[in-house]
């Protein structure tokens, strides 16, 4: 019998799936809504023997996620974990070292705890400043660099693949101008795939639970 790989998405809306879908965590036991408006929905769809379990929260903020970042990542024990945080903060004006603080924690948690990252940037909303851009844009380049030098930790743009191609300061598609759509989430789904296979890639030899 084929073994599925359990991977975990952590974050905010933009991993819960607002505005068309409630995640696991928001709507127990299972869930509820358009289940296509969620990247983890994509990336089951793209590969059968991954078990994507959706562990977003609207409205977090980069330190709540961290807060329950034990519970919903670490005491479930998956091969990989997807971090996507930091828009909340940027959207309420807090300052850029402390999304890096917080997630420079989850990442480092879960490599001691074995689990293998995958750092997504921060995606965009239609609404921001010139001063919320700059602090996406720092954040966001450090999440590239951290991942670029970092063992069991790799980077997917999240942000390049629903940003409008006119302005990547603002989301194309989008049903309320702050949330990806259906179709955004597939492009999540599709920038984050890649990163998963190169992490996973020896899944078979290293797992633990291989007898």
């Amino acid at each position: 019998m084929d073994q599925k790989i359990t991977i975990v998405a952590m974050g905010d809306s933009t991993t819960a799936g607002t505005p068309g879908w409630k995640s696991r965590v928001e709507a127990p036991p299972s869930g509820s809504g358009d289940e296509t408006s969620q990247y983890a929905y994509w990336l089951m769809h793209a590969r059968r023997e991954w078990n994507v379990l959706n562990h977003g929260v609207n409205g977090e903020r980069s330190d709540q996620v961290r807060g329950r970042f034990e519970r919903d990542v670490v005491d479930v024990g998956p091969t990989a974990v997807v971090i996507i945080a930091g828009v909340n903060d940027v959207y309420q004006r807090r300052e850029s070292q402390h999304v890096i603080e917080q997630l420079a924690a989850m990442y480092e948690r879960a490599t001691r705890a074995g689990i293998r990252v995958i750092a997504g940037t921060i995606v965009p909303y239609n609404t921001t400043t010139q001063e919320q851009n700059a602090r996406m844009g720092e954040i966001n380049g450090w999440i590239r660099r951290f991942a670029t030098d970092t063992e069991n930790v790799d980077f997917a743009d999240t942000r390049a693949a629903v940003a409008d191609s006119r302005d990547s300061d603002r989301l194309t598609e989008s049903p309320d101008g702050l949330h990806p759509s259906p179709a955004g989430y597939r492009r999540m789904a599709e920038a984050i795939q890649p990163a998963l296979q190169r992490v996973l890639r020896n899944y078979e030899r290293r797992s633990p639970n291989s007898e």
